[in-house]
């Protein structure tokens, strides 16, 4: 500045110092391209500038917030007052059977338009109003807990607010995709987010696990009513063969799979239990991590009910066979619905390491021994495993001494005259077979034996040859020659 202020004087151009100093008046000469600040001036206008900029956005996230809180709490409160009248109850009620009255008719009526028939059927798929409520006090508060964990990251959270926002609109716009083509979406922006915080923001690795949780808990809880069993899919389909499938298994005993496991002990019944009700829970969560988390809690109440009965630590070879027997005693609703959930939309780091992605495994390979379980599987004949199949009988027989005392005799007699009727019914179907068995065999013998002698006939053919003349006898007339001497005749002698 004093070099250019020197030239421009003997130049003749007068220079005014004033116009070179800071804007800020410290006394420090400025520069243009900090528009007029000197470098320390500038710093701190440039960090006012930012700080406001971030209590604007806060300010700004604060606001929707609200407004969302009491759009919610204005909907809660005419609700509530219409179901305070019993009009407006009876009114509704009315309506709900007016629909069902012109569903019945739809199906029944020769024709109808295609505009009629295709509201009917999106009437009839929309969810009722407690659906909305319930999703719309969850979508709420899982909202309010992610602002109020983000707030915990300063910097770091405001990025995370931002990209979580950008996500949800930008997959509000891809409802047409596939749902293969919105879980990769989900899958790059999750690996996205991890790599922002890590390389951008030097977030330590733990804490950038806790915040991809966070941040998978407020994505997909939005998300869950679209990407969840989707109609552009069959996994509906493949629900209903499963419950099926399972349904059909009933019959499936301990012994049969080899479960290590004594449900006549309280607290392993106990366990199982547990088990079954954490395996059924799992339809009730949204979050790929919860459903996760219901399939390790079942996990360990399964190697808890191992280890008591065997007093030993329990294996992977008794971990899997129990699986596969509390699935099938517990028969979860919308079982590969789930589990295709889970693949799609949890988080791959969770699903490729730890506890939750090694029970997860096992579950799947669970589900996929069941849909292929056959006679040989359970060390069944396919007879037995045919009968028990289609209900003709059942292997679980209960035994008089099993009843409890306070079971009437009448009951007793029942299940004694019922079981020696299966028994008999069993002895009549093994003697019908050995039978039937006995008649096959001896049909075979008869063709056997008729076929082995045609063999013979063929190989040795009979010749019959033609009849020889018969032989002269010694003592009569040789006429071929007429020298032998006569016959010799017998002689008396008197003595």
């Amino acid at each position: 500045r004093r070099k250019m202020n020197l030239k421009s004087e003997r130049r003749g151009i007068h220079v005014d110092q004033s116009e070179l100093l800071c804007k800020k008046g410290c006394g420090y000469y400025g520069n243009p391209a900090w528009q007029g600040f000197c470098s320390k001036c500038w710093r701190e206008e440039y960090h006012k500038a930012r700080q406001k900029q971030i209590q604007e956005d806060w300010e700004l996230a604060e606001r929707l917030q609200r407004e969302e809180e009491e759009a919610y709490a204005s909907s809660q409160s005419t609700q509530g007052a219409q179901s305070l009248t019993f009009s407006k109850f009876e009114e509704k009620k009315t309506n709900e059977k007016t629909r069902k009255v012109t569903t019945v008719k739809k199906f029944f009526t020769a024709s109808s338009r295609a505009g009629a028939k295709k509201a009917e059927i999106q009437e009839a798929k929309a969810p009722s109003p407690s659906i909305h409520r319930q999703a719309s006090i969850e979508t709420d508060r899982v909202s309010k807990e992610f602002i109020e964990f983000i707030r915990t990251y300063q910097k770091p959270g405001q990025d995370i607010y931002k990209q979580c926002k950008l996500f949800l609109d930008t997959m509000s716009l891809k409802r047409d995709l596939s749902i293969e083509e919105q879980s990769e979406c989900a899958q790059d922006f999750y690996q996205n987010v991890a790599d922002r915080l890590q390389t951008r923001w030097k977030v330590p690795p733990e804490k950038v696990e806790k915040a991809m949780d966070e941040v998978e808990k407020y994505i997909m809880t939005r998300q869950y009513k679209y990407v969840f069993c989707p109609e552009t899919t069959d996994d509906e389909k493949k629900d209903l063969a499963v419950q099926k499938r399972i349904r059909a298994l009933h019959w499936v005993t301990p012994q049969m799979l080899c479960v290590p496991v004594s449900e006549e002990i309280p607290e392993v019944s106990d366990m199982v239990v547990k088990a079954i009700t954490d395996i059924i829970e799992m339809d009730s969560k949204r979050v790929p991590r919860d459903k996760l988390a219901c399939i390790t809690k079942c996990s360990k109440h399964i190697f808890n009910a191992i280890k008591i009965t065997k007093n030993e630590p329990a294996s992977a070879d008794d971990f899997l066979p129990t699986l596969i027997y509390i699935v099938l005693k517990g028969n979860p609703p919308r079982l590969q619905s789930n589990i295709q959930y889970i693949t799609r939309f949890c988080n791959p780091s969770r699903l490729m390491t730890g506890e939750d992605g090694y029970y997860f495994t096992n579950l799947c390979c669970a589900v996929a021994f069941i849909e292929k379980l056959d006679a040989q599987s359970l060390n069944l004949s396919q007879e037995d495993f045919d009968r028990f199949m289609t209900g003709q009988t059942s292997p679980k027989k209960q035994e008089s001494d099993s009843f409890s005392p306070d079971v009437c005799l009448g009951v007793k007699q029942m299940c004694k005259s019922l079981d020696l009727l299966s028994q008999l019914n069993e002895r009549q179907e093994r003697i019908v077979s050995e039978a039937k068995k006995l008649e096959k065999d001896l049909i075979d013998w008869t063709e056997g034996i008729t076929k082995e002698v045609e063999e013979i006939v063929e190989k040795y053919p009979l010749e019959i040859k033609p009849k020889s003349q018969a032989l002269a006898a010694i003592d009569s007339e040789n006429v071929e020659n007429d020298k032998l001497p006569p016959p010799l005749q017998p002689q008396v002698y008197a003595g």
